[in-house]
């Protein structure tokens, strides 16, 4: 949906009920701001998968899950990440994150629920459809 309509605030929330009901929860965030993520951290964002992709590339380490997996509240959550706002395409923190979590077993995880937070505003047009 479109930008600043609350998706962020809904789904941390949502994520953090359905963990307090017992349920597996994983929350992906993809927003550049971490919105998401910090909203169930405290005010503190998580380091994103784009990041710390880059810095373990070029420390010539390899990335685990703990380096971008947190958990709090019962939820596990992420962030995809992106470029910086206005600066290239948030469909290519999204593709790189997916590739990551593929090639880290995410199939053998056994959430019940997977949450994605699509951000609103993104600049490429394909994610944009309220």
């Amino acid at each position: 949906g479109k930008g600043g309509i609350g998706k962020s605030f809904t789904l941390a929330n949502l994520s953090h009920m359905m963990a307090e009901q017992g349920k597996r929860v994983l929350l992906i965030g993809c927003d550049p701001k971490s919105d998401t993520t910090s909203l169930l951290f405290g005010g503190k964002a998580c380091p994103t998968i784009i990041e710390t992709s880059s810095r373990k590339k070029l420390a010539g380490e390899e990335v685990k899950i703990g380096d971008v997996c947190f958990k709090r509240g019962g939820v596990f959550a992420m962030e995809l990440g992106g470029p910086e706002v206005g600066r290239g395409c948030g469909g290519r923190g999204i593709i790189h994150g997916f590739e990551l979590l593929e090639k880290l077993g995410f199939h053998d995880w056994d959430f019940d629920y997977v949450l994605l937070d699509f951000l609103g505003d993104v600049v490429c047009g394909g994610f944009a459809m309220p």
